[in-house]
C-alpha cells in the first residue's frame, strides 16, 4: 500500500510570496505593511500575512480605485 500525500492549505505566507501572489514589488507590500494598510501577524521576528488579509488588502484597493473613478 502506497500513502498518497494530501496537500495541505498554507495559512500564512511571507510578504515575499504575498508580493508574488498580488503580482506587485516586495518593496511595495513593505510600504503597505508599515502603512497599516497591509495587515500581518508576528511569529518571532517574522511577519507573515494570512489569506485573509491578503483578500482584504485587495478589497481596500478595489474600493479605492471605485472612489477614485
Amino acid at each position: 500500500m502506497s500513502a498518497t500525500a494530501v496537500p495541505v492549505a498554507r495559512l500564512l505566507y511571507t510578504p515575499e510570496e504575498t508580493a508574488e501572489a498580488l503580482a506587485i514589488g516586495r518593496s511595495l507590500i513593505y510600504e503597505e505593511i508599515r502603512l497599516g494598510r497591509l495587515q500581518t501577524v508576528r511569529i518571532g521576528r517574522r511577519r507573515l500575512v494570512p489569506p485573509e488579509y491578503a483578500t482584504e488588502y485587495v478589497e481596500l484597493l478595489k474600493r479605492e480605485a471605485q472612489a477614485a473613478a
